[in-house]
């Protein structure tokens, strides 16, 4: 029985490449100031959805929030299979936290319309909350299966999954339609497909196609190229290279709920921890030992 499949993916930036210039003093992250990459755990999201495409039929949708940027690993889904990519892009939508974010993105799964599974990644390395999947969850009124390892089968619209426990694993079952949060340990992402690449490398979102037309008409009026804009995201439709862009108001989404008005997380501050001590302290396992400790950590503010 083939199953309509949403897969959530984020664009983040690469924490490994940390500056000085990454953290604003505000408390937001300056993402100008970083590459950015594939969310890692959102790859491993995307292959279970292309697995259990494989295996039992039907389409997979990726579906990601973000700036025009954010269309490059939308295109990356495509190289790796995916069927369909939708961009939701709005300036009203900057500074979403969990909340929000997981309202908006909801807002746009109901948008799709029918999905039996909607899979997304463990958590984002941007922020760590792992809160983004099952809000998404709550908000649409299904059952969620957190930290998934495997996908043991689906049948009679039920289906059954290995969980990571930390020190262990369980076998749970949910009915359909679910919402499942994937590990790293899951699987191994495939690569992208060459005639994929070759293909969906010239894909392109309705803002994209807006920024190399005024990049290449300079001299144009406004009219003139929102003409051409019309004319070439009509022939990028037609030869099947369009990925759907989609704003708040195309998914019905409460304004008041989106963006800074939506997200009651506050930065009280930001702190940078700096290790100095070198070298380390053997403590004995002892009630003397544990003395030493507290003394460590607390007393010469090791901690604090």
């Amino acid at each position: 029985m083939p199953y309509d499949i949403v897969v959530l993916v984020k664009q983040v930036p690469d924490t490994a490449h940390v500056t000085v210039d990454t953290m604003r003093a505000d408390g937001t992250v300056n993402r100008g100031a970083l590459p950015t990459i594939f969310n890692p755990e959102d790859l491993h999201a995307l292959e279970s959805a292309l697995e259990l495409r494989d295996r039992y039929g039907g389409t997979v949708t990726a579906l990601s929030m973000g700036p025009p940027k954010a269309a490059d690993v939308l295109r990356e889904c495509l190289y790796r299979g995916a069927d369909h990519a939708i961009l939701l892009t709005d300036r009203r939508a900057a500074a979403s936290d969990t909340l929000a974010t997981s309202y908006i993105l909801a807002q746009a799964v109901k948008a799709i319309g029918k999905y039996d599974f909607v899979f997304a990644g463990r958590q984002a390395i941007d922020g760590d909350t792992a809160q983004v999947g099952p809000q998404c969850a709550e908000k649409l009124g299904v059952t969620q299966l957190t930290y998934l390892e495997e996908l043991v089968h689906v049948k009679d619209n039920v289906v059954r999954v290995r969980r990571n426990l930390g020190n262990g694993w369980e076998i749970v079952e949910a009915p359909l339609p679910v919402l499942l949060t994937v590990m790293d340990t899951a699987n191994k992402p495939r690569p992208p497909a060459a005639r994929k690449v070759l293909r969906f490398k010239h894909a392109r979102v309705e803002a994209e196609v807006a920024a190399e037309v005024k990049s290449d008409s300079k001299e144009s009026s406004k009219e003139e190229q929102a003409t051409e804009v019309s004319r070439r995201c009509e022939v990028l439709r037609d030869q099947g290279l369009s990925i759907e862009q989609w704003n708040l108001d195309d998914i019905g989404a409460d304004l008041e709920r989106c963006g800074l008005s939506g997200s009651p997380t506050k930065v009280f501050r930001v702190q940078s921890i700096v290790l100095t001590k070198e070298g380390y302290t053997e403590i004995a396992p002892t009630e003397e030992g544990a003395r030493q400790l507290i003394q460590e950590l607390v007393i010469d503010r090791t901690l604090g």
